[in-house]
């Protein structure tokens, strides 16, 4: 009896961590779409980025941008 119950259990574990498809570039127009954004608003995220680089006291890390040294 607890073969096949060992068995199932192996079966939904491995099927839980099978890779998703690859999206291809005709289904990568959705997510450019502006709702699939995590903002909605870019001046309300404009506004909140200076507020938490004022209470921080750093700016900078939100976006995407140069080399990863740090020399500049």
């Amino acid at each position: 009896m607890r073969s096949p119950l060992l068995a199932a259990g192996i079966a939904l574990a491995l099927a839980a961590c099978a890779m998703p498809a690859p999206v291809q570039p005709w289904e990568k127009g959705m997510l450019a779409k502006p709702a699939m954004s995590f903002e909605q608003d870019r001046l309300e995220a404009k506004y909140a980025e200076h507020i938490y680089s004022s209470k921080e006291g750093a700016a900078g890390g939100a976006g995407v941008g140069g080399g990863g040294c740090g020399c500049n």
